[in-house]
């Protein structure tokens, strides 16, 4: 009999993070599949650090708009009433016309964020694991991450701290947020290890300065504007700073000068005399920063990377044959040559096939302290695995130098009961598109349901949602074999699915799926 056990997205141990689990994967990878193969994208637009959106030259940098962005988007919380937070809400045009967010650095954030797709995160997800990403690869200490951050519908309350205000506003403010005065200092200096002030949106602030070299004049708050260290610590208490918030001509803007003076210079000479310790304070109060959300929303465990994690996975039925392909990741692994690695696919019948996996590529992350290696699940000089339709596989292991990995004991379960079928194809690839989506099922599933998710679809504030297209289950079976039948419907249009199914009203947990729409389809034989 065919059994789900594995698959339904209720199976697991409380809080425990096993493969698959679609929002944790998607979250686990754009937090650690930084840099090299498989990366996921944000490290594109910070790396090398002093990268800007405006030109290398320009005097800014993208990291330091990333951390403004993400301290802006939370300042606007009030532990009172638990409004506000990390919430994406600086997306919204109402809180960046305000006098206390001038500039473009939220809508260049924004836009370099947002250009990353990753299904089922949010956009204060994104924000949120960009702001590690960028801290850590510009020489910042590693930061924990929780997922589940919800974007906001609307702006929320005015509340960021704004240069000229005097030091009681500031500590009002931050205790707003959760902080105390100890702790604003601290977020104060850690964010102020990037980035500085720039003449146009803060022409009293920052002169304009003619330099080639830095053409948006951009008065940075220590000399390593673009890497993480404690230079604004050891600069601003050996007196060479030239912080703007420091040593601005108009004292009334020198926000910085009073709160780092505010408990007497002792928590800045702590920095000054300890990087590590400055480096642990910021990794612990970035990570409130960013954990700061509104009531209600429950962020998850700290994500680790999986030590095991199969990647891409797509199953296509072919005629007689069930096509397989993928990769996997082998966590805090360099490439070995001489490595030997083998997957185990456990099939219906109850046997074993023993495949041998060829090396794909080498990741890194949080600059480099981390690494991984990359296999492919398709044997060399293939473009999938194929396997036999009947057997089918209900599950992976994988053999690395003699060691069994299989999540401790659990397995690495693959559902092959709902899968795209090739059969699929198009009716007119003109616009409107007209095309047949094909979905091959596997006879004695039973599902209660199969449907489409329309891949990044978004409502009009720009959150995900999620648009589902009933596939009508067929009047009469039609084989594709002897051992699956096939569900069709008719599309309209050119946009990219995933295909799920429920089973008694419980979701069964599907492979990683691109997405398939009628791009890439050949004609229906019926088509004219």
């Amino acid at each position: 009999m065919f059994s789900l056990l594995l698959f339904f997205s209720a199976l697991g141990v409380a809080n425990a993070y096993v493969w698959p689990s679609q929002t944790l994967d998607a979250l686990e990878s754009a937090r650690w599949d930084q840099n090299g193969h498989n990366a996921v994208g944000f490290a594109g637009f910070v790396v090398p650090c002093d990268l800007a959106l405006q030109g290398f030259h320009s005097g800014r940098a993208n990291v330091a708009d990333w951390v403004r962005t993400a301290y802006h988007d939370m300042a606007t919380h009030n532990v009172e009433d638990g409004t506000g937070g990390l919430d994406a809400s600086i997306r919204f045009s109402e809180e960046t016309s305000r006098a206390e967010n001038p500039g473009d650095g939220f809508r260049n954030t924004l836009v370099e964020v947002t250009s990353i797709g990753i299904a089922h995160v949010s956009i204060a997800d994104k924000l949120a694991v960009a702001t590690i990403l960028a801290i850590e690869n510009c020489g910042g200490p590693e930061i924990p991450f929780r997922g589940g951050r919800v974007d906001a519908g609307g702006p929320n309350t005015p509340g960021v701290p704004e240069p000229q205000q005097d030091l009681q506003s500031h500590i009002a403010s931050f205790a707003r947020q959760g902080f105390t005065p100890t702790e604003m200092i601290g977020l104060v200096a850690c964010g102020h290890t990037f980035g500085g002030v720039e003449h146009a949106p803060f022409p009293g602030i920052s002169p304009e300065m003619d330099d080639p070299n830095n053409t948006l004049s951009v008065s940075h708050f220590d000399t390593t504007f673009a890497h993480f260290d404690n230079n604004v610590a050891t600069e601003y208490m050996s007196g060479t700073t030239q912080n703007p918030l420091v040593v601005g001509s108009n004292d009334t803007t020198n926000s910085d000068k009073r709160i780092f003076a505010s408990d007497g210079n002792v928590t800045m000479k702590s920095f000054a005399d300890s990087p590590e310790l400055f480096a642990s304070t910021c990794s612990n109060l970035f990570a409130r920063m960013l954990n700061t959300v509104p009531r209600g929303v429950q962020l998850t465990d700290v994500i680790t990377p999986l030590p095991v994690k199969p990647s891409k996975l797509q199953l296509t039925m072919s005629g007689n044959t069930l096509k397989m392909s993928g990769e996997v990741r082998f966590w805090n692994m360099v490439a070995d040559p001489q490595r030997t690695v083998f997957m185990l696919l456990d099939d219906h019948a109850g046997g074993t096939r023993n495949v041998t996996l060829p090396a794909a590529g080498v990741s890194t992350a949080t600059g480099g302290r981390y690494n991984a290696a990359w296999y492919t699940l398709v044997p060399q000089s293939s473009t999938s695995l194929a396997l036999d339709a009947a057997a089918g596989v209900t599950g992976m292991r994988f053999v690395v130098d003699g060691k069994l990995e299989d999540q401790g004991g659990v397995g690495f379960a693959v559902q092959d009961g709902v899968v795209f079928s090739d059969t699929s194809c198009y009716t007119s690839n003109q616009e409107p598109f007209k095309w047949r989506m094909d979905v091959a099922v596997r006879n004695g599933l039973n599902p209660t349901r199969v449907y489409l998710t329309q891949i990044g679809s978004t409502d009009s504030t720009g959150r995900e949602i999620a648009i589902e297209v009933d596939v009508p289950p067929p009047a009469m079976p039609v084989a594709v074999n002897v051992n699956y039948s096939i569900w069709s419907i008719d599309m309209t249009d050119g946009n990219f699915y995933n295909i799920e199914a429920e089973v008694d009203g419980r979701k069964l947990i599907g492979n990683d799926v691109f997405g398939y729409g009628a791009t890439g389809l050949k004609a229906c034989p019926t088509s004219t």
